[in-house]
């Protein structure tokens, strides 16, 4: 029995078995041509190990596309892993919803350390398999996690629940279906590279591999903590040092509007395959081949140079917008983001901090406006357990959430342009940031 299980045979009936079942329960919104091809290709790859690895050529190169890439997007991400979170997040609140299952909802609560684990695991997995260490292990477990996140893309297009998904960060946003087609990719290459595993050697001797393995490891585990615990060392963001707020709410010169195309989604009665149908050429007559599913608009280009803030707003307790008034206000002033209330840093050194700045600042006709999504009531609690004498203003929680990782931040702007934030764990005083950067 042993045998038959480790021969090509029931590797073969295995593979062609799941391709099949993956095939037929494939949702519509895939085509099953492409599907087949996608399938068709892992199935040779798989089956194909005796041949593949007779080109020791391809798999070095499958391996350092795949190692590099691996530890690029786990770097990226662990640039900003508290922004990873909240993509997590995002995933799971539509998984809980969509499925109604609570275990979700015990991930979201989790997704920072899950964040920083995924970061790790991307990182180390990377080096691992330049290195060579570990070839077996080492893909089995990129495969895993390959897997795990084709699901994710491929769920996310197909019903367009999370339009971005994370997976590069700040750094390249990329759309669900040509994230799910980048781990297509890297699936293929994982299943080759799992095919002629025989190639891939350690690159040192075991004791040098080993140790260079366990710092890469630590490393990845530091790095994703310093930037949580700071800020991320690398911004992406429209909101990083130097930009200014009110141009990056500006078009550019040749913006062109994104341009959609209505239409209507038919299912093949034969094939059970949607397609989109625009008002020209929709098959309404052809009731033999074709039912009616629903009326849609697909994106025929995306938008061209379109601003890079679309939704900031700052609007007074009592409902007036004061956005203009705060971006153009030339004198130097503080931002305070407390984008949640509810999960603002309580800790009294801290506001104590944030009281005496105030004070100082004030003293200089410096302002100091807190923004936060949450309401009054919560609000009007903050100022009294705090001591807070400074005006609250609120704002959108998305908005304020990637204008500083950080939950209360600190913010100093000038006429729009920002020009310097600030962790909670580094919080400045008065006295430094008149010094260093009120010139």
């Amino acid at each position: 029995m042993k045998r038959f299980l480790s021969s090509k045979l029931f590797r073969a009936i295995w593979s062609i078995g799941l391709a099949v079942f993956l095939f037929y329960v494939c949702p519509p919104c895939f085509s099953k041509t492409t599907i087949a091809i996608v399938l068709g290709i892992l199935v040779i790859l798989v089956n194909g190990s005796g041949f593949i690895s007779k080109f020791a050529g391809i798999t070095h190169i499958a391996r350092f596309l795949v190692g590099g890439l691996f530890i690029f997007s786990g770097f990226i991400k662990a640039n900003d892993p508290l922004g990873f979170s909240y993509k997590l997040k995002e995933y799971f609140e539509v998984f809980k919803a969509d499925s109604g299952l609570s275990v979700f909802e015990s991930f979201a609560h989790i997704a920072l350390p899950l964040a920083i684990l995924l970061c790790v695991s991307e990182m180390a997995l990377g080096f691992m398999l330049l290195a060579g260490y570990k070839a077996k292990l080492t893909l089995g477990l990129l495969f895993a996690q390959i897997a795990f996140f084709t699901f994710l893309t491929f769920y996310s297009a197909c019903y367009n629940k999370v339009t971005t998904c994370g997976c590069f960060g700040d750094f390249l946003v990329l759309k669900p279906w040509t994230s799910f087609w980048k781990d297509v990719v890297l699936l293929i290459l994982i299943t080759l590279l799992i095919s002629g595993k025989d190639n891939i050697t350690e690159l040192f001797s075991p004791l040098i591999t080993t140790s260079l393995t366990l710092i890469a490891i630590i490393l990845s585990f530091v790095f994703p903590i310093y930037a949580y615990r700071n800020l991320p060392p690398l911004d992406f963001r429209a909101y990083k040092i130097g930009d200014n707020i009110k141009e990056n709410m500006k078009a550019g010169a040749d913006y062109k509007p994104a341009e959609y195309e209505s239409g209507f989604i038919y299912e093949n009665l034969k094939t059970g395959e949607q397609k989109h149908f625009d008002m020209k050429n929709y098959p309404w007559q052809d009731t033999l081949n074709w039912k009616w599913v629903a009326t849609d608009n697909i994106l025929i280009h995306d938008a061209i140079h379109p601003p890079k803030i679309v939704d900031f707003s700052i609007t007074s307790l009592d409902g007036h917008d004061i956005k203009d008034s705060v971006l153009n206000v030339k004198n130097y002033m503080f931002l305070l983001i407390c984008w949640d209330i509810n999960e603002t840093d309580n800790d009294a050194t801290l506001h104590a901090k944030i009281n005496d700045l105030y004070k100082l600042a004030s003293t200089d006709k410096i302002g100091m406006l807190a923004l936060t999504q949450s309401d009054a009531k919560l609000i009007d609690n903050y100022k009294h357990g705090h001591q807070a004498l400074y005006d609250f203003a609120n704002a959108d929680g998305v908005v304020l959430k990637t204008m500083v990782r950080s939950n209360p931040g600190l913010i100093l702007i000038k006429d729009g342009t920002i020009i310097m934030n600030w962790h909670h764990n580094n919080f400045p005083t008065y006295s430094e940031v008149k010094q260093k950067y009120m010139k």
